[in-house]
């Protein structure tokens, strides 16, 4: 059993973030691992330990860590100073993931690694196609995109549209109105969701929007300015993209979607996991070893 070691590094907006170094032997390559939202934490998915064993055995080693999006609603320091700032999902703007993830390398090139890729399951497959749109001359090496999702399709099938635009345009102006870190009432107890939060993961035209299945699917158009799928039509390093059979968030049709993504970007290497859900439980083991062997 590869043991982890309890580590910390801070961004360049100063938050201290944790996380685990999965350390195989005389490596010099390093993958680090971008969980999803929502209640999402590295510290009780044990740190995805079955990719690091799978990762050590071809002299890869893990890094992972809570960004800022980890849990629905967290405190974090604010490095040399008095203060503290509410994150989580329910205030997380995805495009942060730019500094954490930058501050992740920073980190393992303090340690000795030169050579990196980025793994990203659910919402992290969505951070990895955001961070290489806007800084593509990166030194990630490769990606692996686990179970890339559609919140904006999810979100806008979970209420319709009937509740769905007027809640988009009411957060929209309580932000303008410097109110944008105030939890909406009407959603709880089901959703946790600041309106910046809220906006930011459910405007169709937004960053958030990586992966519109459901405008393609349902033919419903959603996103008024922004071309669909245009940051995982930048992807142009090496990259794999692995979704379990029975993806719940898959609107039921895994090979569609795969489909979907193909004739986006036929040159990417594309798995399906039979049997598996959306986190893949009880499957990681196996996905761990192709990535390993992927990434080899």
């Amino acid at each position: 059993m590869l043991e982890p070691k309890l580590i910390h590094f801070t961004t360049k907006d100063n938050l201290e973030l944790p996380g685990l170094l999965f350390h195989a032997a005389k490596s010099t390559k390093a993958a680090i691992f971008l969980h999803g939202n929502g209640s999402s934490s590295v510290f009780y998915g044990k740190g995805r330990a079955e990719y690091a064993e799978e990762l050590a055995k071809k002299g890869v080693s893990l890094l992972s860590f809570n960004n800022r999006g980890a849990h629905y609603i967290t405190k974090l320091e604010i490095q040399d100073t008095d203060d503290d700032q509410l994150f989580g999902m329910a205030y997380e703007i995805i495009k942060d993931c730019i500094q954490d993830i930058d501050a992740a390398v920073l980190f393992l090139k303090q340690q000795g690694f030169n050579e990196f890729y980025l793994i990203g399951e659910s919402t992290g497959a969505n951070k990895i196609c955001i961070y290489h749109f806007y800084k593509p001359e990166n030194p990630i090496s490769k990606y692996v995109l686990l179970g890339g999702g559609d919140d904006v399709g999810i979100y806008y099938d979970m209420y319709g549209p009937e509740k769905f635009w007027p809640l988009l345009e009411k957060a929209r102006q309580q932000i303008k109105k410097g109110n944008g870190q105030d939890i909406i009432c009407e959603l709880l107890p089901g959703e946790i969701f600041s309106y910046k939060g809220f906006f930011d993961i459910a405007n169709p035209d937004g960053d958030y929007n990586v992966f519109p299945f459901y405008e393609v699917l349902r033919k419903t158009m959603l996103s008024r300015k922004q071309e669909l799928f245009k940051m995982y039509k930048s992807l142009n390093k090496p990259s794999l993209v692995i979704y379990g059979e029975n993806d719940e968030y898959a609107w039921g049709n895994v090979s569609k979607i795969i489909k979907i993504l193909k004739e986006y970007q036929p040159q990417l290497t594309y798995k399906i996991i039979k049997n598996a859900d959306h986190s893949f439980h009880n499957h990681r083991k196996k996905v761990g070893k192709i990535i390993a062997e992927w990434l080899a």
